[in-house]
């Protein structure tokens, strides 16, 4: 227990270096212009409450009120864009503080002023339509509040997870009002700033009302596809899934987490559930295990504000589209993790934004997700031509042993696959390290000669050179602090990047 809520604690006060962090920034950042010296306190506070009770019990209001998923969401929006107004007109900002300073006198002693209430507001609304990038702890505690077995730990670990994000907001908050007062021209044109921040926390709550905020996450992954994906990796370890077993009551061994609990895989696979229908269907008419018998299936869950899924996408299309003509039918399997994700016409928006073309179906009442004992965003399972699961993968990575196994069931079908398998190198996200090219500090260094001190000496390439190491190549002379080249020579670095200038 204490080990979950260590870990959920630092994962939150990592998200801050997480790209689904990106579209609140600027209503965080507006909120330190003004409202008096509690409200910084009043916002992590608000969000610290919103986040953790709506991530716990939002499902179960939906449900016992009978209101539209995106109702609260939409509330929220509203409030953040009054507050937009707010800092754009001065005579509807005073408005606005008188009405907190009369429910401010509601409020415990010390408290009673109108920036920390407002401040409350803004933060509550901020942690109720923000999509955190989810780790296999959070996504842990969103399907255990979305299946109605939240408990007391889960509430515990979900605080301490939106305490650690709180840190570094409140940092920003602070860090905006401190520059505010020391830096001179920041100073003097204060009236201007909190207008563009009006400007802009309008232009950002419109954003997240037609999810252009999704579509930017979506771009920014697109031109920097692993930024972040390192952020969750130090939950993916043995200690936290023994926790997370004993946290959900599982009951299986390590080797077994996350495969379906109906029974034990053997060589042959196990009977796949049936897909058990909590929605809509989109690009197909309902589809059954049953009717797809003889073809091979790939059940993938996945929800579409999930990052991690989103980074799965480009790979599953691509598939598709090498391997539906040979009888691959890939099922994506959509399991929201929030409420608002439940709305048909967002799920509608969401496939025809990322340009998926193959089958997929809603499973907004986690039916299917139960049904397969799936703990994980994203998760694969696949199917052989006789309904068994053969394979499973969570997470993401494992692309071209998962593409092997999908060539290997469909030759079990008598088509014959000539494909090669060239799937991009997934690794996780890595700056290449300081280099020296003198011995005293020399690292990295690849080349196979023996590395001669001081004396000019002909190098070689290697033939294989790691990512992030370096070779000389030609006549240098190696020193303390420094490599001095002579004619002809070369130095080659191994590196990766999506872009190069």
């Amino acid at each position: 227990m204490l080990l979950l809520i260590i870990f959920a604690f630092i994962g939150g006060v990592v998200t801050i270096l997480s790209p689904c962090i990106l579209p609140i920034l600027p209503v965080v950042l507006s909120s330190s212009l003004t409202g008096g010296k509690k409200r910084p306190l009043g916002v992590v506070t608000g969000f610290i409450l919103s986040f953790t009770f709506f991530t716990l019990f939002l499902s179960l209001i939906v449900k016992s009120l009978g209101i539209p998923a995106d109702s609260l969401r939409s509330f929220s929006i509203v409030v953040i864009a009054l507050f937009g107004i707010g800092l754009l007109l001065p005579n509807f900002r005073t408005l606005l503080e008188k009405f907190f300073t009369y429910f401010s006198r509601f409020g415990p002693k010390g408290s009673g002023e109108a920036g920390f209430f407002g401040g409350v507001l803004i933060g509550a609304s901020v942690g109720l339509v923000w999509t955190p990038c989810v780790g296999p702890i959070l996504a842990s505690i969103i399907s255990l509040a979305i299946t109605g077995t939240v408990s007391g730990q889960a509430a515990l670990i979900t605080f301490f997870y939106s305490f650690g994000t709180a840190i570094p907001m409140l940092a920003i908050v602070y860090g905006g009002r401190n520059l505010l007062n020391k830096i001179p021209w920041l100073t003097r044109n204060t009236i201007k700033i909190q207008k563009a921040f009006g400007v802009l926390m309008i232009l950002t709550a419109l954003a997240i009302f037609f999810n252009f905020d999704r579509k930017f996450q979506t771009y920014i992954l697109d031109k920097f596809p692993n930024y972040g994906i390192g952020l969750t990796s130090f939950e993916d370890n043995s200690l936290i899934k023994d926790r997370l077993k004993n946290l959900r009551g599982d009951g299986i061994n390590d080797e077994d987490m996350g495969k379906p609990m109906f029974n034990l895989l053997d060589d042959s696979g196990v009977n796949a559930p049936g897909l058990i229908q909590g929605g809509d269907w989109f690009n197909t008419k309902p589809l059954t295990l049953k009717e797809l018998r003889g073809k091979v299936v790939m059940v993938d869950f996945w929800t579409y504000t999930c990052i991690n899924c989103i980074r799965t996408l480009p790979y599953l299309k691509n598939w598709h589209e090498k391997y539906a003509s040979k009888g691959l039918v890939i099922i994506g399997v959509h399991t929201p993790e929030f409420e608002f994700e439940k709305s048909a016409e967002n799920v509608q928006k969401a496939i025809q934004d990322f340009g998926i073309k193959y089958p997929v179906m809603q499973d907004n009442n986690f039916a299917t997700w139960r049904a397969y004992d799936n703990h994980y965003w994203p998760a694969k399972y696949i199917v052989d031509r006789n309904g068994k699961i053969r394979y499973t993968h969570f997470g993401e990575g494992e692309y071209d042993e998962t593409e092997k196994v999908i060539q290997e069931l469909l030759t079990e079908t008598g088509v014959d696959i000539k494909e090669e398998i060239n799937n991009p190198k997934y690794q996780i996200a890595t700056r290449t390290p300081e280099l020296y090219l003198g011995y005293a500090r020399m690292g990295y260094f690849a080349t196979p000669n023996e590395l001669s001190r001081d004396k000019k000496k002909t190098y070689e390439l290697p033939e294989d050179l790691v990512i992030n190491h370096f070779a000389l190549s030609g006549d240098w002379q190696i020193e303390e602090e420094r490599s001095m080249s002579f004619t002809d020579s070369t130095l080659v670095l191994a590196f990766e990047s999506k872009m190069f200038f």
